[in-house]
């Protein structure tokens, strides 16, 4: 059951959960490509290969494991790689990462998304918490949210028990009073359960609970959640 009268705060993951990420990857991804082929030919024809990408990726993953939390840096030191190999000049790594992180800003939120946010920021503190690089100011939700924390910033991600530890700390309340929503069953719903919040697993593909166990308050999109808090009835989907 979920304990509605607990809940003096909510935090809130961002990909997949108020935007579906992958859409935006690639065309962040493509206007990238587009930029190096006019600054940088030769990296833009190694990045149409996806074999040499993922190649690229997981030598510098391997090189540089203490980026593994920092998705910015890793993204932006993997173009440096690719433009070195290439023979490009490696300094244009910066600007071609900002083309691709500000495209990375421009998302399409889902279509409950947007109204829940409304929704819930009006009665809880919000804390945005995140293993990626999205930036609330950039995409144009942070009003909603008294605090943000990533696992860039913070040094460790989910699911461990220190990143929702310290989203409760970011407003002043008990982990035990944070409900946690978020879209992937490991790293937000049971990550959230372990570290002793409430959690829901916002399931928009319908996908099999994975664990063992019951698993948490599962809904199909933060409606039918907004719909429940509102009445303040607990309930298991």
């Amino acid at each position: 059951m979920l304990d509605i009268r607990k809940i003096k705060a909510i935090s809130l993951d961002l990909d997949d959960t108020l935007w579906p990420v992958w859409p935006t990857i690639a065309r962040a991804e493509q206007v990238l490509h587009d930029w190096l082929g006019e600054h940088a030919p030769k990296t833009a024809e190694l990045f149409a290969s996806p074999l040499a990408l993922r190649e690229i990726r997981e030598s510098m993953t391997a090189q540089r494991p203490d980026l593994q939390h920092d998705l910015s840096a890793l993204r932006r030191e993997s173009i440096r790689l690719a433009l070195n190999r290439a023979g490009d000049a490696p300094a244009l790594a910066d600007a071609a990462f900002e083309v691709f992180f500000a495209e990375r800003q421009r998302v399409d939120f889902y279509d409950d998304a947007l109204a829940a946010l409304t929704f819930l920021g009006s009665r809880f503190p919000l804390v945005a918490l995140s293993n990626g690089n999205a930036d609330v100011q950039r995409v144009g939700i942070g009003q909603h949210f008294r605090a943000t924390l990533s696992a860039r910033e913070f040094g460790v991600g989910k699911p461990d028990p220190r990143i929702f530890h310290a989203a409760a700390r970011a407003v002043q309340v008990r982990p035990e009073d944070v409900l946690h929503i978020g879209d992937d069953a490991t790293l937000d719903a049971l990550g959230a359960i372990n570290a002793g919040l409430q959690a829901v697993w916002i399931n928009r593909a319908g996908h099999a609970w994975p664990h063992d166990g019951e698993p948490p308050l599962t809904l199909a999109s933060l409606s039918p959640l907004c719909a429940l808090l509102s009445s303040g009835a607990g309930s298991r989907g």
